[in-house]
């Protein structure tokens, strides 16, 4: 299974299919003791069994019961790999959830099947989310999509092989040409893989526009039209093709998932790659450093947020009593939580304050602090998932050649706007 988070996936992830805390309805309803219920569904965050988002839920549902006696929450916890087509089964059938968190809201907005935001958040619970997320819930203006939990990238260096190869680990990479200088460096003292280059189908989408962002690219332009490719992109994949050529990253990036780069570097056979803070909890006790993302001519304008998401329903009618649901979900404790619980980042500012004066979350403060000014994948257009799918399995084609294999994707995404 995999987080669809840190792809804001992080890494692969393996859970069960998780039943129903409180019976087994399909939707929302109210009963003649006046107790409405409604229908919760949500993806698991758990890993190999530890942390099952089975427990977190119904720990925080039983806290909200007790404190609203009159609403019932029926939860349903379905892993990554499953939620996807079980939620699109159940929404054909007419049995949609009053509250759904999941990878993607802009396919049940387009189709009109979403409250507005600002119906089912009080007006403090949605003036605390952090902005540029509420912002990418935006579609045609209207906020559907609610951030649930966040991620986002910074360049990771191994100091034990900077300091090998003669670098100064206090004096990280900041343009291409110094990624390039350090990477020959890297590759001369002997390490296996100077700069990790991960573009596997696994999630070769965020690695792609992490770079292209360095280069004032994108998969969009400024007017929403898809411009993936661009001069700055070809340029970006010319310059990775390089890299690739000059034996300076793995030998076959696209075939390489960020998986098991992310383990090869923890076993210190990597010096550089782009990286996210699932990987604290496995770099315990490593001399890493966390920097700021490289561009082409100076640091990178932006990194990759990346986020999950929690919509609400229509169908139930159940607006009130989702309001009140939502409310007690982001409360900041339980957002803080959820965020210590699965090494994620918060989607509201009184979160992200909490965990950046936390002593014992320390080890996030450099994300935090990026948090707010990432820039996230095109979220609110409902060809990105198909687009998407479609630059997870080519583009790592366009080291080979980068113009053709560009304009391939840039075909196909012309096409599926249509």
């Amino acid at each position: 299974m995999k987080r669809r988070l840190f792809a804001l996936s992080t890494a692969g992830i393996v859970g069960a299919l998780v039943l129903t805390a409180c019976g087994g309805g399909s939707g929302a309803s109210t009963g003649a003791d006046g107790v409405t219920t409604i229908k919760f569904v949500a993806a698991d965050y758990g890993s190999n069994g530890d942390n099952p988002g089975q427990a977190y839920w119904q720990d925080l549902i039983k806290a909200f019961e007790k404190k609203n006696p009159k609403i019932r929450v029926d939860l349903q916890v379905i892993n990554w790999n499953d939620i996807d087509a079980q939620v699109k089964t159940m929404v054909q059938n007419g049995n949609q959830p009053d509250v759904l968190q999941t990878g993607g809201y802009a396919d049940f907005a387009k189709s009109g099947l979403l409250y507005p935001a600002p119906e089912v958040l009080s007006v403090a619970t949605e003036g605390d989310l952090i902005l540029a997320m509420a912002d990418a819930g935006r579609q045609d203006g209207t906020a559907y999509g609610i951030p649930f939990v966040s991620s986002a990238r910074m360049f990771l260096i191994n100091n034990e092989l900077f300091r090998k190869a003669g670098l100064d680990p206090k004096k990280p990479p900041r343009t291409w040409s110094e990624v390039t200088a350090a990477a020959t460096a890297l590759k001369r003292a002997g390490v296996e893989v100077p700069l990790g280059v991960p573009l596997g189908k696994e999630e070769a989408q965020a690695e792609a526009f992490i770079w292209m962002m360095g280069n004032g690219g994108g998969y969009q332009n400024s007017s929403g039209a898809y411009a993936i490719n661009s001069l700055a992109n070809v340029e970006t994949f010319t310059q990775l093709k390089k890299w690739v050529d000059a034996g300076l990253t793995e030998k076959s990036p696209a075939a390489v998932n960020r998986t098991d780069l992310t383990k090869n570097f923890a076993s210190g056979k990597v010096g550089m790659l782009n990286g996210f803070p699932g990987q604290l909890t496995e770099l315990k006790g490593m001399d890493v450093t966390w920097t700021e993302m490289p561009g082409a001519e100076e640091k990178s304008p932006s990194t990759l947020g990346v986020a999950d998401w929690v919509m609400a329903f229509k169908k139930g009618g159940h607006k009130k009593e989702i309001k009140a649901f939502l409310d007690f979900v982001y409360a900041t404790e339980n957002t803080v939580r959820f965020a210590k619980t699965y090494n994620l980042l918060p989607v509201t500012q009184s979160a992200r304050t909490a965990l950046a004066t936390d002593p014992a979350t320390k080890d996030l403060a450099p994300f935090l602090e990026i948090l707010p000014t990432a820039t996230f994948y095109p979220l609110s257009d409902p060809t990105w998932p198909g687009v998407s799918a479609q630059i997870k399995t080519q583009i790592g084609s366009a080291l080979d050649d980068p113009q053709k294999s560009l304009d391939t994707l840039q075909k196909a995404a012309e096409q599926a706007g249509r």
